[in-house]
Order: structure tokens, then sequence, then C-alpha cells
């Protein structure tokens, strides 16, 4: 099975400069946990993510205002991608290796065509390795997968 059979294809994104209370309205439109942040709308070249739980750590639990804040303020950066073509079994690998439990999808110009959540893993992998993916990545590790970016 590839990634293309499983990703969803109609993801929201934005930009650094997108304000972060627009970035949970988009989670809450389209009923996701992260928003791949892209250097534009042309090239759709992801940069990074912002997930719901960077809204939280990074903004609310350190008492700073995120009405003031923009996507590059909280987001994970290096964006970490699978391919279309590759076979599900090495983007599961990523999600493991990175202990991350979304990955935005790009085509062969770097440009994000899809996403892969546990959620899609779990509707089309065997139990057994959907159970194996959510171990792993649920692993606690000593130091955060991907760093913010600083601003």
């Amino acid at each position: 099975m590839k990634v293309r059979d499983i990703m969803t294809t109609d993801v929201a994104c934005c930009t650094p400069d997108t304000p972060l209370q627009e970035v949970a309205r988009m989670m809450v439109e389209h009923d996701c946990g992260e928003i791949p942040v892209v250097d534009g709308p042309a090239t759709m070249r992801p940069l990074g993510v912002v997930t719901d739980r960077d809204i939280t750590c990074r903004t609310v639990a350190v008492g700073r205002d995120p009405m003031a804040m923009k996507a590059s303020d909280v987001m994970s950066s290096p964006a970490i991608s699978a391919r279309p073509d590759e076979d599900l079994d090495d983007c599961i690998r990523t999600l493991e290796d990175h202990q991350i439990r979304r990955v935005p999808v790009v085509d062969g110009t770097g440009r994000c065509c899809g996403m892969v959540a546990l959620a899609d893993i779990a509707r089309s992998a065997s139990k057994r390795d959907t159970a194996e993916v959510v171990r792993e990545v649920s692993m606690p590790t000593p130091a955060p997968s991907r760093q913010p970016t600083s601003h």
C-alpha cells in the first residue's frame, strides 16, 4: 500500500504570518489537529507545522497571549514529510522515528499535497500495525523530536 492510498488530500495550510487564532479556527473548521505552515500559496512548500499541542504548550501554558501571535511563533520545524509514492510502511517508520502523529505529504516539487494521520493508518492498516505505530509514537522521550523555530 502507498501513502497516496490513505492520505487526506484536502489539506488546510497556513503561512508563517497567519494569525494563531486563524490557525486554531482552521483546525476547528477542518476537524484536524495539525496545520502545515507553507512558504506561500504559490509554492506550498512546508516549513513546519502547528499542532493543537504547539498552541497549548507554547502559548497558554507559558502565559503568552495567543491573540497576539502568529503561526511562526509556535510552529514545529522543520517539517517532517512523506511522499505519495512512498510505501505506507516507510511512512509509518517516519512517524515512529520522529514520534509524530501526523505527517504532511509532498509531491515531487516539494508542494504540500496531503496529510497522513494515525487515524488514516488505523482505517487502512492491520490492527497489529496500528497498535505498533501508536505505541512507538507514544513512547516518552528525553527531548522533543522537533523544535520550535526561534523568533
